[in-house]
């Protein structure tokens, strides 16, 4: 009888794993199941988005199963904008696009583009009743969904982070993509926020919103809209920070000045 082969050795855990961000979580309990789905694929960095039932949450322990470090360790948040501030790229989780241009990858591909980069990088996930909505999509760079039952795809809180941890620790052994050359990564996301909001700022001086019922918040998502999708670096960042400054405060042109 031939001996059985030895099993195989445990996957290493990969390195920089991505911050793990629940957005409006309902449930204690839910989140100390999230907590131990991400300790088992090597995820740490847990992050709290306006849990509804507050935090810490006792309901969260039992259901962490052991990983009292990352309930421990949790961070909350007020907004989403602040979760993924350090943050260059935000990947987020949804079945659907909800109407917006975004670009959809799958569980595997989104790792390969958070492996491809050096810095901090997030996987956002939406509450268990709604997933995220539009205004929370708007602050992600790309969207990701998962495959399943087109009849009954709904998956819970803990389920869709445990696939996306799988997706992590599987990634490993493969070469992760290459992104432009020379290309430093996408800028932190406080850098685009400024830039938004200083771009806001100039157009709301000039009157450029309109001023109709809902017509301005709809410009505004637009705009958020497109100068999320392209993954701006920080030095184009910087560029067109120069650019809106420049049409705030025009130089007077070069003939203008020899005149005087």
């Amino acid at each position: 009888m031939q001996p059985l082969p030895p099993p195989p050795p445990p996957p290493e855990m990969p390195p920089n794993p991505p911050a793990v961000i629940l957005v409006r979580p309902q449930l204690g309990m839910n989140i100390g199941a999230v907590a131990r789905a991400m300790l088992n694929f090597g995820l740490t960095d847990l992050r709290l988005v306006q849990p509804r039932d507050g935090w810490p949450n006792p309901e969260a322990g039992p259901s962490a199963a052991g990983a009292d470090a990352l309930i421990d360790a949790a961070r909350v948040y007020g907004s989403v904008a602040d979760a993924i501030a350090d943050c260059g790229l935000t990947i987020g989780t949804a079945m659907t696009t909800r109407d917006m241009i975004r670009r959809v990858t799958s569980p595997a591909g989104a790792v390969a583009e958070i492996r491809a980069l050096p810095g901090r990088c997030a996987l956002l996930f939406g509450p268990e009743r709604t997933g995220l909505t539009r205004e929370d999509l708007l602050h992600c760079h790309a969207l990701c969904t998962i495959p399943s039952n087109p009849e009954f795809g709904s998956l819970n809180l803990a389920q869709s982070v445990a696939v996306m941890g799988y997706a992590w620790v599987m990634a490993h052994d493969a070469p992760p993509p290459t992104w432009i050359v020379n290309h430093e990564g996408p800028a932190p996301q406080d850098e685009l926020t400024g830039l938004i909001a200083a771009l806001e700022a100039q157009l709301a001086e000039n009157g450029w919103f309109n001023p109709a019922p809902g017509r301005s918040e709809s410009a505004r998502r637009m705009l958020r809209n497109i100068l999320t999708r392209p993954g701006f670096t920080g030095a184009e960042v910087q560029f067109l920070r120069g650019v809106v400054r420049s049409l705030a405060n025009p130089r007077r042109r070069r003939g203008d000045q020899a005149d005087q």
